[in-house]
């Protein structure tokens, strides 16, 4: 097949086509400059599941001479490596007998898909760009796995290309990308999840073209939202802000251009599938604006509710799975529901926090933030984090554990800047000090200046809850002694 210079295989048509065996097929080439193996060779090796790729040189005397052998390897956790390359200075120095290797590591194939298979989870291979250096981007695919842990995805591999910028069609180029595709077929990965917010053109290029399912960052976080929402508002909240991200996405779809009714008497162009499509997105994001208005409305009558009463309002904001409801429960003997996951907490919870001399206040647990927050999201939580712009006072809570807390109070700082509220009263909160030693303790405090404590333990809440009173009341001073620490923790 082919001549010196190109090779061109036929269709192989379903030829042992399973995904836990070879081809049954073995391609042999001969080379006459001496170039080898090369990448097209593995990547049809790859593709078309050959039971091997073998090259043999040819001499000048137009004999056979040296040989090389590809063949793929079975898809181990702690492989990296998805083919072998072996070398062989004479085509008559085979020794081994082929058929019995072959069926040998068709076998374990096999054997690893089994395992695969089991498993019971979506495999899920992460895609970063790194235009701010490899640091900054290997800790961004590190959050983006947390979040595909969340969504309950298992997360195969990760891949990190080096850009000054991401590329306009396929984000990452499109050698990356089919390399990417390799790794996919390779470790049988269902899922391409890219970090960063792909645009509509790049999304429809990238799915034509690897035959998976594509999700960036946005999309991840939209679905996250979707599985942790339990009440009617969060629910009618993640949808709104799906139907914002996916509007502009509807052109993905195959029959977008088929033409369905026409004018009178079926003549005139008719109205197009995606034409459809879009005219039902807006009619239910009309619905669900009128509905989530109502709910902001009911919102706002309890919160004017509260301010005559004349309590004062704490709102819990941080960074997602710092430990803000833990830190509410603690606070207001709780039992609210705190799990290590990301998003844990959709909807707002108000409780009632009493201090030792009947003073009360109202703490509000907020969702938490997270760097690049979807601006769908933070359109559809407007009435929810309306608590937050409401608030007399912030507790800005910061996991002193994480080696990213300074980038992550950053960004809480930027929502709460983009919510109008960066001059709200604020009190930063260091929480699971229990899980740093006394060395790392003292860096933290000198990092942000707050309140060190663990909300886990109740160690150091004493004076976070002095300073919360302080803040509050003009004659809030109070003496230790007189706080009697069982009724207020």
């Amino acid at each position: 097949m082919g001549d010196a210079h190109q090779i061109f295989i036929p269709e192989l048509g379903r030829t042992r086509g399973a995904s836990d065996r070879f081809r049954g097929l073995r391609l042999v080439l001969t080379h006459l400059r001496g170039e080898g193996i090369t990448k097209d060779n593995l990547t049809d090796l790859s593709l078309l599941r050959l039971d091997a790729i073998v090259v043999v040189q040819v001499e000048k005397s137009g004999l056979p001479g040296a040989v090389e052998l590809a063949y793929l390897l079975p898809p181990l956790p702690d492989r990296q490596k998805m083919w072998e390359v072996e070398k062989r200075s004479d085509v008559h120095g085979w020794d081994a007998n082929f058929l019995t290797w072959i069926q040998d590591l068709e076998t374990q194939f096999t054997a690893a898909l089994t395992g695969i298979e089991t498993a019971g989870k979506e495999r899920a291979v992460l895609i970063g760009v790194a235009t701010r250096g490899r640091t900054s981007a290997r800790r961004s695919i590190a959050e983006l796995e947390r979040l595909a842990h969340t969504a309950g995805l298992q997360v195969v591999d990760r891949v990190i290309q080096s850009r000054s910028r991401p590329d306009p069609r396929s984000f990452v180029g499109k050698g990356k990308l089919e390399d990417a595709l390799l790794r996919c077929m390779h470790l049988h990965a269902e899922v391409l999840i890219f970090d960063g917010e792909l645009s509509p053109s790049q999304l429809r290029n990238i799915a034509t073209d690897t035959a998976l399912k594509v999700l960036d960052r946005t999309q991840l976080i939209l679905d996250i939202f979707a599985i942790r929402a339990t009440t009617r508002e969060g629910k009618l909240q993640v949808e709104l802000a799906q139907l914002r991200y996916r509007k502009p996405r509807l052109a993905m779809m195959s029959t977008a251009m088929s033409r369905l009714t026409g004018g009178i008497g079926g003549r005139g162009p008719g109205e197009s599938k995606l034409e459809i499509n879009r005219r039902r997105a807006d009619e239910r994001l009309r619905r669900i604006e009128k509905q989530l208005e109502k709910l902001g409305k009911d919102r706002a009558l309890r919160r004017r509710r509260r301010k005559r009463v004349g309590l004062p309002m704490v709102s819990i904001v941080g960074y997602t799975n710092a430990g803000k409801s833990t830190l509410l429960n603690r606070m207001t003997r709780s039992d609210v529901d705190a799990e290590d996951k990301l998003f844990a907490t959709l909807d707002p919870t108000s409780r009632r926090m009493r201090f030792p001399r009947d003073r009360e206040v109202i703490l509000t647990d907020t969702v938490g933030f997270i760097r690049e927050l979807p601006k769908e999201l933070v359109q559809a939580f407007r009435s929810t984090l309306e608590e937050v712009v409401e608030a007399d006072l912030l507790l800005h809570v910061i996991d002193s554990t994480s080696a990213e807390s300074l980038q992550h109070a950053e960004s809480v700082d930027k929502v709460l800047k983009d919510l109008g509220v960066e001059n709200t009263s604020r009190i930063l909160v260091l929480n699971k000090i229990d899980a740093l030693s006394e060395e790392q303790r003292v860096e933290a405090q000198i990092l942000f200046q707050g309140y060190s404590c663990s909300a886990a333990t109740g160690e150091g809440l004493m004076p976070l809850m002095e300073a919360i009173e302080s803040q509050l009341f003009i004659d809030g001073k109070s003496n230790t002694s007189d706080i009697d620490s069982d009724e207020v923790l």
